[in-house]
Parts: structure tokens; sequence; C-alpha cells
């Protein structure tokens, strides 16, 4: 025969606090959310300042290629230089030997006069041909 306790179901789930322990740590949860709440919104209220991008004066990177030595990805780095036109100076210095200075760049397909003083300014200086032995 089945007693009472048997009788009845489970009583799930069993809580460690009482009613008014629970009430008493919501109560603290709350008032510790409105704390960090309360001190976040000042903290963004009072170190909110602007950051002046206009005003930043602009950073240029100043790189050289030596284009003797340089492979087709740091050739085209260079302002108005390729991917194509890159692999065309390595293949070309490649083939006929190294360039002896920067009008030696003119033999490649692709460079004019306007394309070589664009990338002057991004080349490693050469000695100058007079000043070279065996020239």
């Amino acid at each position: 025969m089945p007693t009472d306790r048997e009788s009845e179901p489970p009583r799930w789930p069993v809580f460690f606090l009482h009613r008014r322990d629970q009430a008493v740590a919501a109560l603290f949860l709350a008032l510790a959310l409105f704390a960090i709440g309360s001190h976040w919104t000042w903290q963004a209220a009072h170190r909110r300042r602007l950051i002046e991008i206009d005003r930043v004066e602009p950073e240029l990177a100043d790189f050289k290629v030596d284009i003797n030595a340089a492979d087709w990805p740091e050739v085209a780095l260079m302002p108005g230089i390729g991917e194509v036109l890159a692999k065309r100076i390595v293949t070309d210095r490649e083939t006929n030997g190294p360039f002896q200075d920067h009008a030696d760049l003119r033999r490649v397909r692709g460079i004019g006069p306007k394309t070589l003083d664009g990338m002057r300014p991004y080349l490693v200086p050469m000695p100058e041909a007079a000043a070279t032995a065996g020239r």
C-alpha cells in the first residue's frame, strides 16, 4: 500500500534560498547592475572626445625599390605599375641582364617617359653611367 510520501510528486526544483533570501539577492543584483550602468554612462559622458581625423597630418610611407633585386610583387607596389608591367620588368631583367641606370627601364614594353618619371622617386638611386667601370 502506497504511503503519502510515495504518492506525492517530487518537489522540483529545490532552491537553496528561501523566498525572502531570494528577494534580497535579487535586490542586490539590481543595485549592482544599476551601479555598473551608472558608472559606465558617467565614464562615457566625461571621457568622450572626438578624434579630429581631418587635422591629422597624413603620413606617407617612404620606400625605395631596387629594380635589379626586387621581385614583381615589390615592383608592383609603385604607383602606376600593375602586376603585368611588374612581371614584364622582372622578365626583362632576367632575360637581358640588370638595368645599368633608370633610363634602361625604357626597354621594357609599356614604360614610356611619363611612367619612368613617375617611378623615379621610388627607385633606389643608381650610380652614374660614367662612374661605373666597364661601361
